[in-house]
């Protein structure tokens, strides 16, 4: 049981969340642009590095296509500025140890896990319009290629 799944064409589900400096981030401070929120399991984990890195590598063409990217997790603020620094992430980690705006995204719930049912986060990446719309709900995604598969979604070429 994953409990809700968002759909394309309702509204997301608005959050203020802190960054990893402690700075509140609100997906309304994006009204009006193009947001990727992507949800991930735990910083400086080797899956979530490689998802984290290839946002960072392609960061510059998905802004100059006019998308923002917040990477969301339940890290604490040390944990995210760690990852920050140590991996040179350029996009605001944003902070959600209450798991109320997984929830709400539907990016937590039961997944395998080397076989076993268990009960986490579910990496998921979403993209909302800048009429705060869900565009592309994305569930499950695997850490690599990810970024190259949303860009194909998008049409954005390399």
């Amino acid at each position: 049981m994953t409990g809700i799944r968002l759909e394309a064409g309702e509204p997301a589900p608005s959050f203020t969340l802190d960054d990893q400096d402690g700075h509140p981030v609100s997906l309304s401070d994006f009204s009006g642009e193009k947001t990727i929120v992507y949800f991930y399991p735990a910083a400086s984990t080797p899956g979530c590095t490689t998802e984290a890195c290839d946002f960072r590598d392609n960061i510059n063409s998905l802004k100059s296509a006019g998308y923002q990217v917040l990477g969301v997790s339940k890290d604490q603020l040390p944990a995210l500025k760690r990852f920050q620094q140590e991996q040179g992430l350029n996009f605001p980690l944003l902070s959600d140890p209450d798991l109320i705006v997984h929830k709400e995204y539907g990016a937590y719930g039961e997944k395998s896990l080397y076989g076993k049912t268990v009960v986490g986060t579910l990496r998921s990446t979403f993209v909302v319009d800048e009429n705060g719309k869900v565009k592309l709900p994305l569930y499950n995604v695997k850490a690599t290629g990810h970024v190259a598969s949303l860009r194909k979604k998008l049409g954005l070429d390399k």
